[in-house]
């Protein structure tokens, strides 16, 4: 029977420079659509899960071309209610080499940003479903935001569904009145599976490594297993605990791995060198999307990892934030092919 996901937040209308333009040298933007928990439905809707995407969208020409962009891409839709003022939107600077990347949000007062409880019916939503999951950015965007998806992980968690989290920290994002350590531990109290790095630990949730040194930007095996073993600790509901490793020797040059702790044991995965970069953005979800396909397709958190580390690697050559690669091409890197051959 095939595994059904479904995936709650925002999904904006990027605007992005051509090429490596600078804000102030554009004339143009490419418009593509994306979002943090979209982009984790798209991925598992192309490596054949069900996936639905549950979201706020205006009724206009602009919420209907979002909708049809995920639905194009085998996302369910039908979930997600209609109303408010706009579609969020967010501008995007690609970086090179040693000039990094920048984003500028506009998203006041879009159609998510005013959601509210009980406009989702959660209990005939999550019905069937295997996972659930959500983001840190989605309770920072606004208080009815957060009241919505404590209402979807409580419901989850009655239903026997897995919760999945990438805690996502974004500073800029908490502007309601309300910081993340206020928000977040409630909802995190109720996941299974949480996704981040030391920084979102501190941050969110008020963890640090402890007794490990993590200045001079390296961080070692015990830093990531003291901070997951105080989250399980603190949330005995959680069961794993990942973190994403990238090395960045500029915007261009990345290398890219994670690890994996499950309770007992910290799984590492391959390190991939990815000399060229075409799009990074997305690449934390991308390794969420794999992540779940693995966790609900293998039982084998190292089989799971390795899946997830591979998916997000091949999204670093994918334009837009959607990772539109299939368990085929996932694989192939997996056993060590990343030759970039022509397919004939």
């Amino acid at each position: 029977m095939t595994k059904r996901v479904i995936t709650f937040g925002e999904i904006m209308l990027r605007l992005a420079t051509p090429e490596y333009l600078r804000f102030t040298q554009a004339n143009s933007f490419n418009a593509v659509y994306g979002g943090g928990e979209a982009n984790v439905a798209v991925s598992v809707a192309n490596y054949g899960l069900e996936s639905s995407f549950v979201t706020r969208l205006p009724n206009n020409d602009i919420g209907a071309a979002c909708e049809m962009e995920l639905k194009k891409h085998g996302v369910d839709t039908s979930d997600s209610v209609k109303g408010g003022e706009r579609l969020g939107i967010y501008f995007l600077e690609t970086g090179a080499v040693a000039r990094a990347s920048k984003v500028v949000y506009d998203r006041a007062h879009s159609s998510f940003s005013t959601i509210e409880k009980g406009m989702i019916d959660w209990v005939e939503l999550l019905e069937g479903a295997d996972c659930f999951h959500w983001t840190g950015i989605t309770p920072a965007v606004s208080q009815g935001a957060a009241d919505v998806c404590l209402e979807g992980i409580k419901a989850a968690n009655k239903k026997g569904v897995m919760v999945t989290c990438d805690l996502n920290y974004r500073k800029n994002l908490w502007k309601y009145g309300k910081s993340a350590s206020e928000v977040m531990p409630e909802l995190v109290a109720g996941c299974d599976i949480v996704l981040g790095n030391e920084e979102d630990a501190e941050m969110v949730l008020g963890i640090k490594p402890e007794g490990v040194s993590v200045t001079g930007g390296h961080i070692d095996a015990d830093a990531y297993l003291s901070v997951s073993q105080q989250i399980m600790k603190q949330y005995p509901r959680v069961k794993k605990v990942i973190t994403t490793l990238r090395g960045s020797v500029n915007a261009n040059h990345n290398s890219w791995s994670g690890v994996l702790y499950d309770g007992t044991t910290l799984y590492k995965a391959p390190t991939y060198q990815i000399t060229h970069i075409v799009d990074r953005v997305g690449g934390g979800d991308s390794f969420m999307g794999g992540l779940i396909y693995g966790l609900l397709t293998f039982n084998d958190d190292q089989k799971a990892l390795n899946f997830a580390t591979a998916a997000s690697c091949l999204k670093h050559t994918i334009y837009g934030d959607f990772n539109l690669v299939t368990v085929d091409e996932v694989e192939k890197l997996m056993g060590g092919d990343a030759s970039g051959r022509v397919s004939r």
